[in-house]
């Protein structure tokens, strides 16, 4: 099923402000919240819904993305980062500031979320990874899936992440009773002031860990492999970063795991260059064969293409093949291949073949004689860059 614009979800216009974003998503989460909607897995599926158009619609980067390709802009392996949202932790972790306890906590009666039914924060969140990506031109030009071995901190699979001995080891903080928080009065000349901040004891958790896990330390996690198999799309360049959600560092004592960062790198070609979209390869002709014309075989990303060169062809003429350079990360252009021809003068002559070319240069076919008509190198540069 195709999804819902993003604006329509949250029902805003396009010129809506942070603010009104803000406004806006609080409504809509407030009557798919599933503390008013027990059991519903419609209302379920519209609250994860708003979460994930906020997501997207509150950041300034994210958004001007949407504005231009809409949900495409998010496809796998684009480095959006936004691939919706199956786990109701992962946005009360994300977003649950926004609408703050007495909204969600008290109002509904459920408290804090998380897995272990105690504090909605979890455990520290893993650090981001920077891999880099080495790429060929075919790979770049197709699109490619890469299996990659990633050495990093995974989840700790004797206690499944949570840092304790066995299910026993758990306990509800002491201080805050599992709610992962403590609330303090305090009495001001305005009358009572009421203050919630962190627990310090659990920071957040709301439960402690009596016994370690001895495998992972209390931590959670281990440092170990993984491999992870990242979809790049077609026509990525040097230096773009792509971004895969989760699969970073993970996180002590189950703490959302961290991003995959991937830089991509651009293996060089052995005859061709990239510019862009287009793709320049020089082409050498002898002087022979750029008077008579010929017929040459050029590489180009996908194999090699024949061309024909005509007869008088000079030095600095640009031919061009259609749609044989790279295609517009999401988008629907492709570039062209610019064969460059280059009219090669010999350094070394023989004494038979310098008496030839001095009897040559005495012809009037062999003096300069551009016409008028004929285009400069800088226009031809140009029109060909156009």
């Amino acid at each position: 099923m195709a999804k819902r614009d993003f604006y329509e979800i949250l029902g805003v216009s396009k010129s809506a402000s942070a603010d009104e974003i803000k406004k806006a998503y609080r409504k809509v989460a407030m009557q798919y919240h599933p503390d008013r909607n027990p059991g519903d897995k419609e209302a379920e599926e519209k609250f994860k819904e708003a979460a994930e158009a906020y997501e997207v619609l509150s950041d300034a980067d994210k958004k001007a993305k949407y504005d231009r390709y809409g949900h495409a802009a998010f496809a796998p392996g684009t480095g959006g980062g936004n691939g919706g949202y199956s786990n109701m932790d992962d946005i009360f972790s994300q977003f649950g500031d926004i609408f703050g306890d007495d909204m969600f906590g008290n109002f509904f009666g459920g408290g804090r979320r998380n897995s272990g039914g105690g504090g909605r924060a979890r455990g520290q969140r893993g650090s981001n990874l920077r891999i880099k990506l080495k790429l060929n031109f075919e790979e770049i030009a197709k699109g490619v899936t890469k299996n990659v071995k990633v050495k990093k901190h995974v989840l700790c699979n004797t206690c499944g992440g949570n840092g304790a001995k066995d299910k026993n080891s758990v306990q509800n903080c002491g201080t805050c009773g599992g709610t992962g928080q403590v609330r303090r009065v305090t009495n001001t000349f305005l009358g009572q002031m009421q203050t919630v901040s962190t627990c310090p004891t659990c920071n957040g958790e709301g439960s402690t860990v009596t016994s370690k896990c001895g495998s992972c330390k209390g931590e959670g996690r281990t440092y170990g492999e993984e491999t992870i198999s990242i979809d790049i799309p077609a026509g990525v360049q040097e230096g773009m970063q792509l971004s895969m959600s989760g699969k970073g560092n993970a996180g002590e004592r189950g703490g959302f795991a961290g991003d995959l960062i991937i830089q991509i790198e651009e293996e060089a070609h052995p005859d061709l260059q990239r510019d862009g979209l287009n793709v320049a390869y020089d082409l050498h002709l002898s002087f022979p064969d750029a008077v008579f014309g010929t017929q040459v075989e050029v590489p180009t990303i996908d194999g090699r293409a024949k061309i024909k060169i005509p007869a008088g062809t000079q030095s600095g003429k640009i031919f061009r093949l259609k749609g044989k350079g790279f295609p517009e990360v999401q988008g629907y252009n492709k570039g062209d291949q610019l064969i460059y021809v280059n009219v090669w003068t010999p350094q070394q002559v023989s004494d038979e073949e310098k008496r030839m070319l001095e009897k040559m240069s005495e012809s009037p076919n062999f003096k300069p004689n551009p016409n008028k008509s004929d285009k400069s190198f800088f226009e031809r540069v140009k029109e060909a860059f156009s």
